[in-house]
């Protein structure tokens, strides 16, 4: 069956007085799988985590980037997932080797992958000179609500975040995504309400996409007054490159240089986010380190 085409759904409802984002995720979330050999509750983990990274890389502007940090006590360590307005997403775990058994309800256990004590940090380059950084503690661990958590406290705007991975038995992905409503100044508490009550009621993010909705659809779901604005392509974009890495081997210093030109004769250096392997032999390490001298 051939994969849909990752994209996100920017909109409004009630008259403005509502941001919503939704998003499919699914290509994604199995080109992160496949780089990183995730086991299924890891990539339910990490896959959940890049969605809200996609949404929340939406609502910034220009060459605006975020990145956030989940740093539970769980098996998988830390994730980590950068994102920019421009739909460009990657992402890692700590231990991408972890699989639990079920939770209680027969889902993947992502809380009990992530932990349900740590924080989650979002750090976010507007092009000021510090960036903006705000951080809140896991709540759940499904990171659903610890998103929806975050927003409240860290950025004073009341939202339902919705996120789901459902990963085949072969471990492949065959849906994922989400959505973000944010409650804006000037909805009545009837209003409130029935956002509310329509979170509530709403089948799983992962059910209304493996039924073949669209990012617009599973909105109106939602929001039957929902007016979309825009879209945006969504990939799995990283921005290692050899002539990055050797600027990090340089930064290691000559001595480092030096040691690795007489221990190892090479180098090989594997980019966190995609897993790609750079290798510099000694001739190349020279090369590098006589730049690093001069």
């Amino acid at each position: 069956m051939e994969t849909k085409k990752d994209r996100l759904i920017r909109g409004t409802a009630l008259d403005g007085r509502v941001r919503a984002f939704a998003v499919r995720t699914t290509a994604l979330v199995d080109e992160l799988r496949r780089r990183h050999d995730t086991y299924p509750t890891a990539t339910a983990a990490l896959g959940r985590t890049v969605t809200a990274a996609a949404m929340m890389g939406a609502m910034l502007k220009g060459e605006e980037k975020l990145a956030i940090m989940v740093k539970g006590n769980g098996p998988i360590g830390q994730i980590t997932a950068e994102s920019n307005a421009l739909g460009e997403v990657r992402g890692y775990v700590s231990n991408p080797h972890v699989h639990l058994p079920s939770n209680s309800l027969g889902k993947l256990d992502v809380a009990g992958a992530v932990g349900t004590e740590g924080f989650i940090d979002v750090s976010k380059d507007l092009g000021m000179k510090e960036p903006y950084r705000g951080s809140v503690p896991i709540i759940s661990g499904e990171l659903g609500d610890d998103f929806t958590y975050y927003f409240a406290v860290s950025e004073q705007t009341p939202a339902a975040v919705g996120l789901g991975v459902l990963v085949e038995p072969d471990n492949s992905v065959s849906v994922a995504g989400g959505f973000i409503i944010q409650l804006l100044p000037g909805l009545t508490d009837a209003e409130i309400t029935e956002i509310e009550q329509a979170v509530g009621a709403m089948p799983s993010v992962t059910t209304l996409l493996d039924q073949g909705l669209e990012p617009e659809e599973m909105l109106r779901y939602l929001l039957p007054d929902a007016i979309v604005l825009d879209e945006l392509d969504i990939n799995f974009v990283c921005q290692c490159s050899r002539e990055r890495v050797e600027q990090t081997l340089v930064s290691l210093g000559q001595h480092e240089l030096e040691r690795l030109i007489e221990e190892d004769d090479q180098a090989e250096v594997v980019c966190h986010f995609c897993n790609e392997a750079y290798l510099f032999n000694k001739d190349e390490l020279q090369v590098i380190l006589d730049q690093a001298k001069s």
